[in-house]
């Protein structure tokens, strides 16, 4: 198991301190950062938090998911890693246009 956890379905007044604190009740918060839009910085709905130990994030899953936060009933499970992601610049990609290709 990780002690890496997702939380998402938050109201976007969700701070980073109110996520310490109501995880905190669970164990030791490692650390609690909310996912932001670059351009207008404000929360996407969902955030990570790490907690010390593998128990402590467990207890906070059973203790807070489907719980109300701000209004809003929140889901917290373990994260899963980031996945690979195709395309974007200088990303390798099939099919379309080559220059030997269109003559």
């Amino acid at each position: 198991m990780n002690n890496r956890l997702y939380v998402g379905n938050l109201a976007y007044s969700t701070t980073n301190e109110s996520l310490t604190h109501a995880f905190g009740e669970f164990g030791a918060v490692s650390s609690a950062k909310l996912v932001v839009d670059r351009e207008t910085n404000r929360s996407k709905g969902f955030a990570f938090v790490e907690m010390e130990t593998e128990a402590d994030a467990q207890a906070a899953i059973n203790g807070l998911d489907g719980k109300s936060m701000d209004g809003r009933a929140i889901k917290v499970n373990i994260a899963r890693p980031p996945e690979r992601r195709e395309g974007g610049f200088g990303a390798p990609r099939s099919g379309g246009y080559r220059n030997n290709d269109r003559y």
